[in-house]
């Protein structure tokens, strides 16, 4: 019988939580083998040159940003990065808006200028005290009142999570700021910023400059268990198909992505609407609330990028139901969800030698920055308990 190659860290998962683990160990001469089912590296945050020349976000926009000083200067060793706030509008009621709620969305709203003194006393007069709330729609409705809520959220919420807002964790909508003056930024962080050659190249960076690690893309998780013995598994997939679904399926909600691409010739009817040649739309996002839209957003993903191309590409992205087999994208932030989990949790503390990280190991709604800040955490466990490779 032949021989099973011998690994120290089998790490199942190539994203961002997988190599940030397989860097961190293998920089410190442990032999890393990473593997994901996928063809290519980067889960979800892989991005790509299209058919007509433009780099796309395959999975949906990944917008990066942090304010955690140590996971910039750690991703910064991979890549230089092109700074820019991100800036989204919401259509509906046959126009676009500003969003999310500031004081230009006010003034859209009311059809004349106003000032923050204004804002901040018609939200106090509209929005509905709720000390502590509880869910989506408590957090959204003690903040701007219902007019608003229903305007920019309850529609897109039902689309995106198939849930009404109320039956889903309050972090769901409450992670959309709230402004008085006009910060018209999509989010908050201090930094806001794409690798400036993307995603892929700078997790091909990553690899590249650390020996030590082995890549083996195209094959599930249980060939990768059975072909080689390891000292510590790493898993960064969904954790109910760790345990064969022991307890059932978690709830997942899962996308479809409808790319569609535009050369400059016929951009150029566009320029009243995108206000700039080379561009679809005037945003980088548009969202989309409406019952009546099937689609929850259209993403140019070429606003962010920097990318100069005469060309451009829009990517209409359809939430979907999830059955196992399907991508599972989003863990369900809902109390019910949670409980479910608890009992994989539970069973996974159970695990000798394996270490469970990422979004859907650990089946939480986490942001890039904060899944790379938990690699960086669980690197600094592994190295305290098995030191440096001797």
């Amino acid at each position: 019988m032949a021989t099973q190659p011998t690994t120290d860290f089998l790490i199942i998962g190539a994203g961002f939580s997988g190599l940030v683990i397989a860097e961190r160990l293998a920089s410190s001469g442990w032999k890393c083998t990473v593997i994901d089912q996928r063809p290519h590296l980067g889960g979800n945050a892989y991005d790509c040159t299209d058919a007509v020349g433009v780099l796309i976000h395959p999975y949906g926009p990944h917008y990066f940003r942090t304010n955690s000083q140590r996971v910039i200067d750690y991703l910064s060793r991979f890549t230089a990065w092109h700074e820019m706030p991100y800036t989204i509008k919401s259509h509906t009621r046959g126009r676009d808006w500003s969003f999310p709620i500031n004081l230009n969305t006010f003034e859209e709203y009311i059809g004349h200028p106003s000032t923050p003194e204004e804002f901040s006393a018609w939200l106090e007069k509209n929005r509905i005290p709720i000390e502590n709330p509880k869910n989506s729609e408590e957090v959204i409705l003690s903040q701007v009142g219902r007019e608003l809520y229903e305007l920019f959220f309850e529609g897109y919420t039902l689309k995106q999570w198939k849930r009404h807002p109320r039956d889903l964790d309050a972090s769901v909508c409450g992670r959309i700021p709230i402004r008085t003056n006009r910060d018209n930024r999509y989010l908050s962080e201090n930094f806001q910023a794409l690798p400036n050659k993307g995603y892929t190249a700078m997790f091909e960076k990553m690899i590249d400059s650390t020996p030590g690690i082995d890549l083996h893309l195209g094959m599930d998780f249980k060939e990768a268990k059975s072909r080689w013995n390891y000292r510590h598994l790493v898993f960064t997939g969904a954790i109910d198909t760790y345990f064969d679904y022991h307890f059932g399926p978690l709830p997942y909600r899962s996308l479809r992505f409808e790319p569609e691409s535009f050369t400059a010739t016929q951009l150029v009817a566009r320029e009243p609407i995108s206000g700039k040649p080379g561009f679809w739309q005037n945003a980088l996002q548009v969202n989309h609330p409406d019952a009546n839209t099937p689609f929850t957003r259209i993403v140019e993903i070429k606003h962010a990028t920097g990318q100069i191309t005469p060309n451009t590409t829009i990517v209409r992205e359809y939430p979907a139901d999830w059955s196992p087999g399907d991508e599972p994208f989003y863990p369900i932030p809902a109390p019910d969800a949670r409980a479910a989990y608890q009992k994989y949790a539970e069973l996974a503390a159970t695990e000798p030698n394996t270490s469970f990280t990422g979004r859907l190991a650990t089946y939480r709604y986490y942001n890039m920055d904060q899944v790379t800040a938990m690699a960086l955490t669980e690197a600094d466990k592994l190295l305290a308990r098995y030191g440096t490779h001797p």
